[in-house]
């Protein structure tokens, strides 16, 4: 087992909880303010670690087994992301998907770090329709 911090779609009531095949929820947790937030695509979150401006974002922590996150969680990650170690607000560290560095097209990340908070964002882009 491992602690793995989500901000997307795997989150609770997202489309691809499933994956996390019955892993229990630690809890509802914010990242230390070290980082800026992205939407990537609009079809889900990046975070990056920054030198200043950041923010604390948003998230849910699971406790996930190894052969889990394996097997069905990092497959289905998309290829702007890499898994990464991130801090969280109370000073621990956990793994978490990163933006890839390798991907810096700006273009393709809309920083949404004022919203800290994806399923905020979706809800800002659903109001706006």
């Amino acid at each position: 087992m491992t602690l793995m911090f989500l901000n997307g779609a795997a989150m609770r009531g997202g489309p691809l909880n499933h994956l996390l095949k019955d892993s229990p929820l630690v809890g509802v947790v914010r990242t230390a303010a070290k980082y800026r937030f992205y939407s990537v695509g609009d079809a889900f979150p990046a975070i990056e670690a920054v030198q200043s401006g950041g923010v604390s974002v948003v998230g849910e922590l699971y406790d996930v087994p190894w052969d889990v996150l394996e097997r069905s969680l990092l497959p289905a990650e998309p290829e702007e992301l890499e898994l990464g170690v991130i801090e969280l607000e109370d000073g621990g560290g956990t793994l978490s998907m990163v933006r890839r560095r390798a991907y810096t097209e700006p273009h393709t990340y809309r920083d949404i770090s004022h919203h800290a908070d994806w399923r905020a964002y979706k809800a800002s882009l659903e109001a706006a329709q």
